[in-house]
């Protein structure tokens, strides 16, 4: 995520003139790129929350840096980075709901049930690739889309989410319980 999602802003950065903030996402796509290449399942290095929490910063950090140098609307950093953002929000909330200790170790975001479920971490890998590829790429077209359009691709995204968030569900039901409560901490566990 941290590579497309990064490449994503340098490229909406350059193409807007925002040439610090390009240049540092561009650093950063490409760090994170040449971590993946040992991060890959079957992942030889780890980066866990001491790499991933600094990244989700400087994410953040850099989409409201685009919005102050007006390389950039409000929404193109969210989208660009909403599969994160919908996964981290609705794992979040539905701990929360059942009144779970949310610093707690646990593996409940969607990448853990499908795993648990019985998806390998490549599949997972690809599919999770291919769908912050798709994010990133329609995040960037919009860009250039008159108001009506952009909308309407902002939209998509946030309909489309609802069945994937539903599927994830169904197939972590499947999965027996005594699985879903081991604590776990990270990808590549």
């Amino acid at each position: 995520m941290a590579a497309i999602g990064f490449a994503a802003l340098a490229c909406a950065a350059f193409g807007s003139g925002a040439l610090p903030i390009a240049w540092c996402c561009a650093a950063l796509a490409s760090a994170s790129a040449g971590f993946l290449a040992l991060n890959f399942p079957p992942a030889r290095v780890f980066m866990g929350d001491a790499g991933s929490i600094p990244l989700g910063f400087l994410a953040g950090a850099l989409g409201l840096a685009g919005i102050v140098e007006d390389a950039w609307p409000l929404w193109f950093p969210l989208l660009v980075f909403s599969p994160f953002i919908v996964d981290a929000s609705v794992t979040l909330l539905r701990r929360l709901a059942r009144g779970e200790r949310i610093w707690r170790a646990h593996r409940q975001h969607a990448y853990q049930r499908l795993v648990l479920g019985g998806w390998s971490k490549r599949r997972l890998a690809l599919h999770a690739f291919a769908l912050m590829a798709a994010v990133a790429a329609s995040a960037c077209v919009a860009l250039r889309q008159d108001a009506a359009l952009r909308w309407f691709i902002i939209s998509v995204w946030a309909a489309a989410y609802l069945p994937l968030l539903a599927a994830i569900e169904r197939h972590h039901a499947m999965v027996p319980a005594s699985d879903q409560e081991t604590p776990a901490s990270g990808f590549g566990q």
